[in-house]
């Protein structure tokens, strides 16, 4: 298989070895840029400890690293299953050209994997959230973005 198909079968298999593996969640997804695969990542949540460790988010690290560049403009994401709200924004982030996917967020969650409530929380005003948030402002509040805006030889993002 060659194309989106074969690239998605790329980002299956890697979910399906994962869960078979049981070093992480049923997921996985490739990067490719100019029709070659730069990037793989399968999760690994519960074998490392890490709740941001989503295949998504290994492969965007990983391709990042390989590009030497932050910015993945022009690269295509091929996950086995629509990006979480987390990996959407990274997705937005290193303003990646495409994603393709295979299940979506309903078929996850049918599999224990629902995240509709954070879709709900973003919603929400931060004192409503289910992990309340509020602000405390202090005098110095705008002080880092001052420095920013202040140094000359800033890269934009």
């Amino acid at each position: 298989m060659h194309g989106h198909d074969g690239f998605l079968q790329q980002a299956i298999s890697l979910a399906v070895d994962n869960a078979r593996s049981n070093q992480g969640g049923p997921y996985g997804a490739v990067i490719v840029k100019n029709g070659t695969i730069i990037a793989r990542g399968s999760n690994r949540v519960t074998a490392d400890n890490d709740p941001t460790a989503h295949a998504e988010i290994i492969a965007i690290r990983q391709a990042c690293r390989t590009l030497n560049d932050f910015r993945l403009s022009g690269c295509i994401l091929y996950s086995n299953c629509e990006p979480c709200p987390m990996c959407l924004g990274a997705i937005y982030w290193c303003r990646l050209a495409r994603v393709y996917y295979a299940a979506t967020r309903q078929d996850a969650a049918q599999a224990g994997f629902d995240d509709s409530y954070i879709y709900q929380e973003v919603n929400l005003p931060p004192a409503e959230r289910h992990i309340p948030m509020r602000q405390i402002r202090l005098p110095e509040t705008q002080l880092p973005f001052q420095a920013w805006l202040n140094q000359p030889a800033r890269i934009q993002y």
